[in-house]
């Protein structure tokens, strides 16, 4: 294996693991060595993951509402105990809004997208970086979106979210740089995975409308995106902190 792409004794942990890009990045990394904490809201689904993973890999989760505090701190606690070491965690797990217009932005709405994409992101780092202090190293990569960078019409308050985890990222990046723990962020263009499962997204039509806004006129495939981001995590990328990096066949060429 190719040492830039060898995560071998790795400890990882990701959220929204069960399906989409957690998934594949459980299977990515775990089939180059990595061993994993894995976490999702759908047990089902992560249990799914879990017993794929595990015929190659060390592998332990734990389900639960990234929104939750507790449930963050428990992940990091359980890769201390089970593999003593956290090495890279991956804040993935997040979720779309039904698309509508700002003036039609519910409480209801703003609430979840925080909680899910923002609590979840902040109080993951909340507990991930003092165990990697105390390594004196670590790699945080957090998932945000194009809409962390630019506009997204009738996604306000995803927009929103995704804005606030690319600010979060940057300045976590300059206070932690110095003690060799980075952190990145991923912006993808819009992937056919579970979180455009919303009305008005998931359909097919839909999704190929949403493709035209790309240069390369179509969506990004998930593994796609996912390759990107394991290549951020290359152990050779040893350089790169408190970027947001852009995967979307071309948009913020624009």
């Amino acid at each position: 294996m190719d040492s830039l792409l060898d995560f071998s004794d790795k400890v990882i942990l990701i959220t929204g693991a069960g399906s989409g890009f957690g998934r594949l990045l459980a299977e990515g990394l775990g089939s180059r060595g990595a061993k994993l904490v894995l976490s999702d809201i759908n047990e089902e689904n992560l249990a799914a993951c879990r017993a794929d993973v595990a015929s190659y890999t060390d592998v332990v989760t734990k389900a639960g509402d990234i929104a939750s505090e507790a449930l963050n701190k428990a992940l990091v606690e359980l890769a201390k105990d089970t593999f003593g070491r956290l090495d890279i965690a991956i804040n993935n797990a997040g979720i779309a809004h039904v698309p509508a217009p700002m003036h039609e932005m519910t409480e209801e709405i703003i609430d979840l997208q925080f909680a899910v994409n923002v609590k979840g992101v902040m109080f993951g780092m909340k507990y991930q970086l003092p165990q990697m202090l105390s390594q004196k190293q670590g790699h945080i990569l957090n998932v945000s979106s194009l809409a962390g960078l630019g506009g997204a019409p009738k996604g306000g308050a995803y927009a929103a979210a995704k804005h606030a985890v690319a600010g979060v990222t940057r300045t976590a990046a300059v206070e932690y740089g110095r003690k060799n723990v980075r952190v990145n962020a991923v912006c993808p263009f819009y992937s056919p995975t579970n979180i455009l499962n919303v009305d008005g997204y998931n359909t097919k039509e839909a999704q190929a409308q949403l493709g035209m806004g790309s240069p390369m006129k179509r969506l990004g495939d998930p593994q796609e995106i996912v390759n990107a981001m394991i290549l951020m995590l290359s152990p050779g990328n040893s350089y790169m902190n408190g970027q947001t990096i852009a995967v979307d066949g071309g948009v913020t060429a624009w």
